[in-house]
């Protein structure tokens, strides 16, 4: 059955839902990854260190804990379409408050705009992923999640690039090598010029997500009737009066969690990572671009392999293994060996979100919704598992120097051996895919 098709959708015009939602998908990378540049430079501009530095993740993604809750009673008050508009108004919003931040070099206002997109992202998240879930068979929910994560990851390829030619990063090395003998005055003045460069791309985002948001008002996206759903309550819904009676969304939400946190960790570090292990700016700022090439090939095996000769939760098994591996290999490896496996950990990583959603969400009738929900929350996981690889490297360098090592020697090392807080999250996420996603369900999945 297509989205047309479907009985609880909506539709006042012919018009393409997945190539809509796919659009959005696109706009949700972009902005998402353009993180991975902000955190390097933001720790030169603002003087950081680094447990400070990752705050950049941090806010944005804590605004999903915050205000799933509030997307879904937004979603309720101005419906599935308008609602999206508002989600583009709001991120729009959070991205003009990069240019007083930029120009007074106020860290807290650029961590403010950041979560206030990030707020702005969970509305349109809240939206878009039950609705790709839904709208056909669940055992192939992987297929279509797929195609959006290849939307997603293209863009989010693209967006470390581009921003890092307007922020000129290929100049930060001979910034970083002259910028601890020059006087406090002067060196202030390099920050600022370096702070303000920030401005033009943002503006750019501006304009973007209000020519958008007038689209999504204007278009005929149709709506889904989630009044209609909820009257479709499946065999496990029966006798439950919350949807905290599941166990497998309980653990399947931790388990997203942690899937973000890892995933996060793998674009966004991977930068700051390749500068403490030596690599100029001008390569280091083309890696989490690998990473999201990673990903869109994983998603392109996933759109032909899943369900035809693979299925989710196979997937979802195989991920976390080679997870496993390639973090090892992080953590083991030397050089751009070490870096590579970062990378490679796109590839590991990209089918687990699309695995995760319909295994979580299969069996839960009216109570999907709410299901939903709880899984945006999840997304905070990359404000948490980034914050503790900063924190812990922070507090690795301070033991190293303590013991007469030198500071870029302990910071090299730190960064490397910080990875390990990866292994028991595909641990964990390996154990949903064999058994978690089954707990307490009358049938197996």
């Amino acid at each position: 059955m297509s989205i047309l098709e479907n009985p609880i959708v909506k539709h006042k015009r012919n018009i393409s839902p997945i190539a809509i939602i796919g659009a959005l998908f696109f706009i949700f990378g972009f902005v998402t990854w353009l993180n991975s540049v902000l955190i390097p430079y933001l720790e030169i501009a603002c003087e950081l260190n680094k447990f400070q530095s990752y705050f950049v993740t941090f806010a944005f993604y804590m605004a999903y804990l915050i205000m799933a809750p509030l997307s879904t009673a937004t979603l309720r008050r101005f419906g599935f379409k308008n609602g999206m508009g508002v989600g583009l108004l709001i991120m729009a919003f959070g991205a003009l408050l990069f240019i007083p931040a930029a120009l007074s070099r106020t860290y807290f206002l650029f961590l403010t705009g950041l979560f206030i997109m990030g707020s702005g992202l969970a509305i349109l998240q809240t939206a878009s992923n039950p609705y790709i879930t839904i709208v056909g068979p669940i055992e192939s929910a992987v297929k279509r999640m797929s195609i959006m994560g290849i939307c997603n990851k293209l863009a989010g390829a693209l967006a470390p690039i581009m921003l890092g030619l307007f922020l000129k990063l290929d100049d930060t090395d001979h910034l970083l090598a002259r910028i601890n003998s020059l006087s406090a005055t002067a060196r202030a003045a390099a920050l600022d010029e370096m702070a303000i460069r920030v401005i033009p791309p943002y503006i750019a985002i501006i304009v973007v997500l209000l020519v958008l948001a007038y689209l999504i008002f204007k278009s005929g996206l149709p709506e889904i009737d989630t009044n209609a759903e909820d009257d479709h309550a499946a065999v496990q819904a029966v006798g439950k009066k919350s949807v905290f009676q599941f166990p497998h969304v309980i653990l399947g939400v931790f388990t997203l969690f942690l899937y973000v946190g890892v995933e996060v960790m793998a674009g966004d570090t991977i930068i700051s990572y390749g500068l403490s292990q030596g690599i100029p700016f001008a390569t280091a700022k083309l890696f989490t671009t690998g990473t999201l090439v990673a990903m869109v090939i994983g998603y392109i095996i996933g759109t032909f392999a899943v369900p035809r000769y693979i299925s989710q939760q196979n997937v979802l098994k195989v991920s976390a293994l080679l997870g496993l591996v390639l973090t090892i290999s992080a953590v083991f490896a030397e050089g751009y060996l070490s870096v590579g496996s970062v990378a490679l950990l796109g590839l590991a990583n990209s089918l687990m979100w699309p695995a995760i959603w319909p295994l979580t969400l299969a069996g839960l009738g009216r109570y999907t919704k709410a299901a939903s929900s709880l899984l945006i929350m999840g997304i905070s996981g990359g404000a948490i598992i980034p914050l503790i690889y900063g924190a812990t490297i922070d507090h690795q360098v301070q033991q190293s120097m303590s013991a007469g090592v030198a500071k870029v020697m302990a910071t090299a090392d730190a960064s490397q051996q910080a990875y390990l807080i990866m292994l028991p999250c595909y641990l964990v996420i390996f154990y949903y895919a064999v058994k978690g996603h089954r707990l307490g369900r009358e049938t197996k999945g």
